[in-house]
């Protein structure tokens, strides 16, 4: 895992890349979130689309509602960047969609676009 930090708006968002699963259940969501804010002092995070399981953009699994459900009552906001048009379920487009609406959770299609999200708070 590869950690960068960088400071945009006052904000500081860690950027973290990773060719390793990190996140393929609660556990290790909140292992992750504990090991950022623990190594980098941030509460904005973003995470390439590979380091997390696919079951999590199964939503049918649940996983996806109790992760993100961890990063909110910690109060992290998190950026998921990755190409999301290779999934062809309607109801994860419309979860996508919402979630790119709100304030603390966003599926982007790159890091630019991620550090303008979190960026904003």
């Amino acid at each position: 895992m590869k950690i960068n930090i960088v400071k945009e708006n006052n904000i500081e968002i860690a950027i973290v890349n990773s060719s390793k699963l990190l996140i393929t259940d609660v556990q290790s969501a909140l292992d992750f979130i504990a090991t950022i804010q623990y190594e980098t002092g941030c509460n904005n995070i973003s995470i390439n689309k590979s380091a997390i399981c696919e079951d999590f953009f199964d939503l049918s699994t649940r996983l996806a509602g109790e992760i993100l459900q961890k990063f909110i009552n910690y109060h992290v906001k998190i950026a998921i960047i990755g190409d999301f048009s290779i999934y062809t379920s309607k109801s994860l487009k419309d979860f996508i969609y919402e979630s790119n609406k709100g304030k603390n959770i966003f599926f982007l299609p790159d890091e630019r676009q991620a550090i303008e999200k979190l960026s904003m708070a």
